[in-house]
């Protein structure tokens, strides 16, 4: 009966911590003003970055996308850097010269870990913009994007700004699933920011002043990871510019992407992301990342053990109940937010697999390498 216990304590200490955690992004979401784009005329010159990589078959959307924004031309600029493709996406960007697109090819001899960082540092070299914004190769976004992304850093001067990405398109359950287990990540780096504690962002949808970027020393001390050009840069600018990240809440702001089509290619992104949680120097946020593995952990085990103890799988049970609750509430509102209420019909299964998809990552996202575009780095 001690053994029941002492399990039993802990276990109710990890859910309560989980419950905690989950609320402060509740109330972290909320914190976060919903932004109405004023009309007016623009006056900051705008880089627009994209580092492309093999993306042959669906670039011309995004250059399109691009181009096709409602944004002064005088003030903005738009540069791809091809990363040493090995299709047409560099000569498919070369034909969009003639309407204003600048190309770049990465022509780096010696291998290098960290690519991206490299082909975004290189186009900010030669960029002319006070407002650098990139994006991804594969995304696609409206005609106001642009604007309600630079109106939001005019009115508020924030030396870095996180908006809104979502899946779209999706083609099967598992794509579907993803979304919405995506929604959870942006809500959950949207929330840290409206904490002013900053802890996350994704790269496809990310504004910073080129100023600023220089000031905390670029991609210096982080150059040799493949991944966490946004995160860790994040971190960078949170810890040199304090409260001033924000979070752009305006659904016309969001830029849309696609789902991983297989398990081995979402497996090996995720991988990718977690392998940024290395080099995070602000305790808080570990401190918080292993609190969630843990009690994620606490469940697999609680289930496993309650096969034969029936004690533990009633405990499993309870843990997986207060979890798709309190993670209820949050997504209802991420999701009214992005127009994707639909998608809550999954939650059931989607925090289910969470929990197995955490704790795997958790591991192996820390440890060894992981294929990206076609290379095999850490």
């Amino acid at each position: 009966m001690e053994i029941f216990s002492v399990v039993s304590y802990f276990t109710s200490f990890l859910t309560i911590l989980y419950l905690v955690i989950v609320v402060a992004f509740i109330r972290g979401w909320h914190k976060l003003s919903d932004f109405s784009r004023r009309d007016g005329v623009a006056q900051t010159k705008v880089s627009i970055i994209v580092a492309a990589r093999n993306e042959a078959e669906s670039i011309h959307l995004t250059l399109e996308d691009l181009i096709n924004q409602d944004y002064n031309p005088a003030l903005m600029e738009i540069i791809f850097i091809d990363d040493h493709s090995t299709d047409r996406t560099g000569d498919i960007i070369a034909a969009y010269a003639d309407r204003g697109v600048q190309l770049i090819r990465l022509n780096e001899d010696q291998p290098l870990n960290s690519y991206k960082k490299k082909a975004i540092q290189t186009a900010i070299g030669a960029s002319t913009g006070t407002l650098i914004i990139t994006t991804d190769a594969d995304c696609r976004m409206g005609r106001d994007w642009l604007k309600t992304i630079v109106r939001f850093y005019e009115t508020h001067d924030y030396k870095m700004i996180s908006s809104p990405v979502a899946y779209f398109e999706e083609r099967s359950f598992f794509e579907r699933a993803q979304s919405l287990e995506f929604l959870y990540l942006i809500g959950l780096g949207a929330s840290t920011i409206g904490n002013k504690a900053p802890s996350t962002c994704n790269g496809a949808n990310l504004a910073y002043e080129k100023a600023a970027f220089y000031e905390v020393g670029g991609f210096k001390g982080i150059d040799d990871l493949a991944s966490g050009d946004d995160e860790l840069l994040l971190h960078k600018m949170a810890a040199r510019f304090d409260n001033r990240i924000g979070f752009l809440k305006n659904r016309d702001a969001i830029v849309y992407t696609h789902a991983k089509a297989t398990l081995g290619e979402f497996i090996q992104q995720r991988k990718r992301w977690a392998s940024k949680s290395t080099r995070y120097k602000n305790k808080s946020i570990i401190v918080l990342g292993v609190a969630v593995w843990l009690f994620n952990l606490s469940i697999l085990l609680n289930i496993g053990v309650g096969l034969f103890i029936g004690f533990y799988f009633k405990l499993a049970l309870c843990q997986l109940l207060a979890k798709l609750v309190v993670e209820g509430v949050f997504l209802w509102d991420v999701t009214r937010f992005a127009g994707r209420t639909k998608l809550m019909v999954l939650l059931p299964v989607v925090g289910l697999m969470h929990i197995l998809y955490i704790v795997y990552i958790g591991i192996a996202g820390n440890t060894g390498k992981y294929n990206w575009k076609g290379r095999m780095v850490k």
